[in-house]
């Protein structure tokens, strides 16, 4: 009877550990997809979260401090827009109307973009015809 008890009481203690190291690593790296427009009908909520939100480059908004690399711009989609941030290098596709995913977290209506952050598709002339 004892040996059971004892099988039992190891399950279910490895069970309960394996539990919560999944959760608090699950926990921390989650990141929620989301498209401009959707971020920006509720910002409030979504204020401080780890996100990659998905959107176009706006024409004419990248601007470039050459000597710190710091890149200040607006991405749209479907009308709504939010200014973005970021420090890095970006990929040679990040330009003028460029599809792009950021991944960072929006603040007062500023994305601020993480490290190496910026996801930018490549051009349609890639695709076949």
């Amino acid at each position: 009877m004892v040996p059971r008890i004892k099988v039992v009481v190891s399950v279910v203690v490895l069970a309960l550990a394996f539990s919560v190291l999944l959760w608090s690593t699950l926990r921390e790296g989650a990141e929620y997809y989301k498209h401009v427009d959707e971020v920006m009908v509720s910002s409030q909520q979504w204020d401080g979260k780890q996100i990659q939100l998905h959107g176009f480059v706006v024409p004419g908004s990248i601007l470039v401090r050459s000597d710190t690399l710091e890149y200040r711009f607006q991405l749209q989609n479907q009308g709504s827009i939010v200014s973005a941030s970021y420090t890095g290098i970006v990929p040679d596709t990040f330009k003028d109307g460029a599809e792009v995913v950021l991944s960072g977290k929006l603040t007062d209506h500023n994305f601020m973009v993480s490290p190496n952050g910026v996801m930018a598709k490549c051009p349609s002339k890639y695709e076949a015809k």
